[in-house]
């Protein structure tokens, strides 16, 4: 996660790294090590889960109940899903735990949410997006905004592939863009709670006191 401060530079002034930034430097090497799973990650995980979940059981409601009527309103809760994902990435900065997180929320909601294990895949679906640009450069590098990049695609992608479920088309062309920025807004919303979240976690000492 952090590298170390430089041990060669230009005599005793070499510039130093600022604290906020080493966080989000490429690793080298390692690469094993970053896919193990300490006690201490996976009790936080779990945390993290059962906290998804308790937040989720509610909006899952709200949403369904909303959907038929009110769907500009109902996809506006959209961000919520993201929500614990991203908080776990940004305070552990490991591969997967998105991932994790979503699983364990989903569990969490299944005896409440009607859909049974539907529920656990629907949070699956949404968490493997804010772990895709981390993917993408193989879990090296942290930075705030790959988060926002992650809630951008999802963003966008949701809109299309519930197209027909929120039947669209029978929309006018100024309603449909504001279906699209109001899911995009949601996106980007619930990714900057989480990290807001995380970031004060974090201060706190819980991230600092894991093991990397």
């Amino acid at each position: 996660m952090s590298g170390a401060d430089p041990t060669h530079g230009a005599g005793p002034e070499a510039p130093r790294e600022s604290p906020s930034a080493a966080p989000n430097r490429p690793r080298i090497g390692g690469g094993r090590s970053r896919f193990r799973f300490p006690t201490a990650i996976l009790l936080t995980c779990a945390a993290l889960g059962v906290a998804g979940g308790i937040l989720l059981a509610p909006a899952n409601w709200i949403s369904t109940v909303l959907f038929p009527g009110l769907p500009f309103v109902s996809v506006g809760l959209a961000g919520l899903w993201l929500l614990p994902s991203v908080i776990a990435l940004r305070l552990l900065r490991r591969p997967l735990v998105g991932l994790l997180v979503g699983l364990l929320a989903g569990l969490v909601i299944v005896p409440f949410s009607g859909y049974g294990f539907g529920s656990v895949a629907t949070n699956v679906w949404w968490a493997a997006f804010t772990e895709l640009p981390f993917l993408f450069v193989l879990w090296r590098y942290w930075g705030t905004w790959m988060h926002y990049l992650g809630a951008a695609i999802v963003g966008i992608v949701y809109p299309i592939l519930a197209w027909a479920s929120f039947d669209l088309g029978t929309f006018g062309l100024g309603l449909q863009i504001t279906f699209f920025a109001i899911t995009l807004a949601s996106c980007l919303g619930g990714t900057a709670l989480g990290i807001l979240i995380a970031d004060r976690l974090r201060k706190a000492g819980v991230g600092g006191r894991l093991p990397r």
